[in-house]
């Protein structure tokens, strides 16, 4: 069997693609199927899938740490201890996201005031965070497995997963806003309800594909002596691992606060701009989870030199379609938005968004290629001190000074939001050439 670092970018990259795309549709699709109901609920969905998409990431510390040992140890052809590491994975992100469900629907009225989410949108933010926080660790176990399909060369699998979930939650949504169920007006609760059960069809299926597909198993006698080793080993890779996207996240959120006061047509103007620019990107973050699983298996297997030249090459490629793919993005984008709302107002704005997010793009697309190699190669703590430092050094600071000081509105926004990605790019890639990254690996 052809080794997993020995494959095309291309091989792997093409169903993380697809995994990513139907990911995203999962709440886009939400957001484009209520936006005909309601542009309210818009707003209420925006700001309640803000609020536990970061809760949630809570769930990656151990789930991204899962990805770096499981390549490296393939990569080394030490299997002894996979079981245990599936495992304890699997079982940490339960025990972990069951706390943040916990949080979220005790809390979540709290929650949505600290974000000074608008009182016309407050009940149905509110009762949605409810019922899909409830649920929330469906996800967490399906994205743990998925790491695990992905370094196993196995990327096929979260797509066939992903495309049901999707298939699921479209149809839901239907039958509760325009179909059989309309009669019930549950609106925002009809959607909650089919995210709630199109989560739990994946968690099933994922436990399912993983019996049927990988060499391993998930066993609750593996915990008995608890393998605090493995546990350790983990976390301690995860919590740098998990840091960049924790303060992105916090950073977008006080962004988001920063934009709540500018008005309703900025609020839902950066939400239909935020699905646009995800599609912009990825491409890029499909072909940096590839390169990400080639230079694990590499970094496990001691070959430094193979990784670094695959990384340029990697990064080469995403550079390239990022730029087409975002500069269509901008100039379609008065068409559309249009499939968004028939504001005016927010179309025009959008369209100025639009511009400076294909700038932008360049910049996220090294950061996203390079740093998830250098998570992979086992230099997590760098990315995370960067992070920190440039989101909010650079980010917010001038997000407020921008938009609010300088009352540039969102264009002022996206305007820091690029001056913090193209800083990063520039530091990371530095970091690769000079080779900083080598030397970290998790396998003796």
């Amino acid at each position: 069997m052809k080794e997993i670092r020995n494959y095309s970018v291309m091989k792997l990259a093409w169903p993380i693609f697809l995994q990513m795309l139907f990911s995203m549709a999962l709440g886009y699709a939400d957001t484009v199927m209520i936006s005909h109901y309601s542009d309210v609920a818009v707003g209420a969905l925006g700001n309640a899938n803000q609020i536990m998409g970061f809760l949630t990431l809570a769930f990656t510390v151990v789930s991204s740490a899962t990805g770096v040992v499981v390549a490296q140890y393939l990569g080394a052809k030490k299997t002894d201890q996979m079981d245990t590491i599936y495992t304890v994975s699997v079982a940490f992100n339960l025990v972990l996201s069951v706390v943040v469900c916990t949080v979220v629907t005790v809390f979540s009225q709290q929650l949505l005031r600290a974000m000074h989410v608008p009182e016309v949108m407050f009940a149905q933010a509110n009762s949605y965070m409810k019922i899909v926080g409830l649920f929330l660790f469906t996800g967490a176990v399906t994205n743990t497995l998925a790491r695990i399909f992905n370094c196993n060369g196995n990327t096929v699998i979260g797509l066939v997963i992903m495309f049901g979930i999707n298939m699921m939650n479209i149809c839901g949504n239907y039958f509760f806003l325009y179909g059989p169920l309309s009669y019930l007006n549950l609106g925002v609760n009809g959607v909650a309800v089919s995210t709630t059960i199109s989560g739990i069809f994946g968690m099933v299926t994922s436990f399912v594909m993983f019996r049927i597909f990988i060499k391993g198993r998930i066993s609750p006698r593996l915990l008995v002596p608890f393998p605090k080793d493995i546990l350790a080993k983990l976390i301690k890779l995860g919590i740098p691992s998990a840091g960049e996207n924790i303060s992105y996240n916090i950073a977008q959120i006080l962004i988001t606060v920063f934009v709540n006061t500018m008005g309703a047509v900025s609020i839902t103007t950066k939400i239909y701009c935020n699905i646009l620019c995800g599609f912009s990107i990825i491409f890029s973050n499909s072909v940096a989870g590839a390169s990400a699983i080639i230079t694990g298996h590499c970094v496990g297997s001691g070959d430094y030199d193979f990784a670094y030249r695959r990384v340029w090459k990697s990064l080469l490629i995403a550079m390239i379609a990022s730029a087409v793919i975002s500069c269509s993005n901008f100039l379609i984008s008065p068409y559309t938005l249009r499939l968004f709302t028939q504001n005016d107002e927010i179309i025009r704005l959008g369209q100025k968004i639009m511009f400076i997010a294909f700038i932008l793009e360049f910049g996220r697309c090294v950061n996203l290629v390079v740093i998830q190699s250098m998570r992979a190669a086992g230099d997590v703590v760098f990315p995370t001190l960067l992070g920190i430092g440039s989101m909010w050094g650079i980010s917010v600071v001038f997000a407020w000074i921008l938009g609010i000081g300088f009352k540039l509105g969102l264009p002022g926004v996206w305007i820091a939001m690029a001056s913090d990605e193209i800083f990063r790019a520039i530091v990371v890639a530095c970091r690769w050439k000079i080779g900083l990254w080598r030397g970290k690996s998790v396998v003796s």
